[in-house]
């Protein structure tokens, strides 16, 4: 089961006690996975799809509670890439319903699809967030947060996708818009914005699954940067070392390093026989001890050093 279904499957266990909660949700499933087909002017017809089982019984049973209506649920084999069941319900003269829900708005001669959120049906703000969660339900889904971070509402209309983007953002969620070959998408991509959708739309056990995982993610993360970084400082203590051992041994070939002052001699003498120290090590072996600025200035006298030696060459 996909990590979408999962949230999904939760999601349609909410009850919701508050009849007008109920119709904010049920408005959203529709305007989200509902196709609306209008015959004349003033008869309207509703077809609900959904590739979740738990979806259709939601509409069904909310079908039933908010309108005593009993609708007809035909299941159909999925083709192509899709090949799960589609559930479908069909709705005759829908138009009472779909005005009762803000789906379309009675335009004096003619009914019309109403491209926007309907902000008449909520009264409360508990209602509103119950709408998102119908819309999510009815056409959102979530990336695997072991793979990415990625939630997206996938819709057909462009006034209603920027109308959605808007709500969305009204909780400061970040949400964008892009055009796509079937239709729109509203998307949130940070971690922490889509938890913070999770919790608005009261999928509150895929918000700790997917903090979970965030957090895990986060923590691999840290420790692969830390190694990164251990990797990188000792590569660059060995190539220093390395160096500075090939140039010692080319101060000994040339004039012997008894010939050195004893503070560099010492030095020498102390790196050969430790090729793994640190300069700050080297530097907390010498007697007197050294600092490893006091280190670095004596290696660098050494390659001085060398190079007069050359230059005379």
């Amino acid at each position: 089961m996909s990590f979408t279904s999962k949230i999904k499957n939760d999601l349609s266990k909410i009850t919701q006690d508050s009849r007008k909660c109920q119709k904010a949700e049920l408005s959203g499933i529709i305007r989200s996975s509902g196709i609306v087909e209008m015959e004349g002017f003033h008869r309207v017809n509703l077809t609900i799809r959904t590739e979740n089982a738990a979806v259709a019984r939601m509409v069904f049973i909310f079908f039933k509670k908010i309108y005593n209506l009993h609708t007809e649920l035909l299941i159909k084999r999925g083709s192509g890439v899709k090949r799960g069941n589609l559930y479908e319900m069909t709705l005759e003269g829908g138009e009472e319903i779909l005005l009762d829900l803000g789906i379309i708005a009675n335009l004096e001669e003619f009914l019309k699809v109403v491209n926007q959120v309907p902000e008449g049906i909520f009264e409360e703000e508990s209602c509103l967030r119950a709408y998102i969660r119908g819309v999510f339900l009815g056409c959102g889904s979530v990336s695997n947060p072991e793979k990415s971070y990625h939630l997206e509402f996938s819709l057909h209309s462009e006034a209603y996708a920027g109308s959605l983007m808007e709500t969305l953002n009204g909780y400061d969620l970040g949400a964008k818009m892009i055009p796509r070959k079937t239709g729109f998408i509203v998307y949130i991509k940070e971690s922490e914005k889509i938890v913070d959708l999770l919790n608005i739309i009261g999928a509150h056990t895929a918000l700790l699954d997917f903090e979970n995982v965030r957090i895990l993610k986060d923590m691999r993360n840290r420790v692969n940067r830390l190694v990164n970084c251990e990797t990188a400082n000792l590569n660059k203590t060995v190539n220093a070392a390395y160096n500075q051992i090939a140039m010692i041994k080319a101060l000994d070939e040339y004039m012997g390093l008894d010939q050195l002052p004893e503070g560099l001699r010492l030095l020498a003498e102390l790196r050969l026989e430790n090729p793994d120290m640190s300069l700050k090590e080297l530097g907390e072996a010498m007697d007197p001890a050294v600092g490893k600025s006091g280190v670095n200035h004596r290696f660098k006298k050494m390659e001085n050093l060398l190079k007069a030696i050359h230059t005379k060459e």
